[in-house]
């Protein structure tokens, strides 16, 4: 069996348990149990989430709270230039004192009208795009696998899955991201 490490927001917690499932004959999962937050959440608790546990293969991300933006403010809470410096951090420790497979999984699309009308707070989708396309650049740099959630919620339709919030999904839309998930790790272990 393999070992393999979830680390994530709140769209990894709503995945989570179709991934442990579709794996289940293969690979052992652990994940914490309190949500990944932003980059430097992740940073933070580098540590005891990955770097002391044997890990196979790590699956990460976290975007959707460095790219918040409350209303009015000019920049989003981690600004693209530190979201990268810590992004730089983690990927560095991880293939530096690990042995597992890294995979950075892309942040996934939102509706910003939605989301403005549910939330005291903004996501734009072109902060989105712009975190999106830095991870992807940075994960090249360290020759880091990307699973292309964004790309893969957009083939089916964001809104025919995302809930009112703009940001989280549906049963369906977590299950349809978890089966996305656990193909691409399982084809990598």
């Amino acid at each position: 069996m393999k070992n393999i490490i979830l680390i994530g927001d709140s769209i990894r917690m709503g995945y989570q348990d179709t991934v442990c499932s579709a794996l289940q004959d293969v690979a052992t999962i652990w994940a914490p149990e309190e949500n990944g937050g932003a980059s430097g959440k992740v940073r933070e608790n580098l540590g005891s989430w990955a770097l002391e546990r044997p890990a196979d293969l790590i699956h990460l991300n976290c975007g959707l709270h460095d790219l918040r933006k409350e209303r009015d403010a000019k920049e989003s809470s981690v600004p693209l230039a530190q979201f990268a410096e810590n992004l730089r951090w983690i990927f560095d420790r991880l293939c530096t004192q690990t042995q597992a497979k890294i995979i950075w999984a892309s942040i996934t699309p939102v509706n910003q009208e939605w989301h403005h009308q549910q939330k005291s707070f903004d996501r734009f989708l072109d902060d989105v795009i712009a975190y999106n396309t830095l991870a992807g650049s940075i994960a090249s740099e360290f020759r880091i696998d990307v699973n292309p959630l964004y790309a893969e919620v957009d083939a089916v339709g964001r809104d025919n899955i995302l809930l009112p919030d703009g940001v989280h999904y549906s049963p369906a839309g977590y299950e349809y991201l978890g089966g996305k998930v656990a193909k691409f790790i399982k084809a990598r272990l």
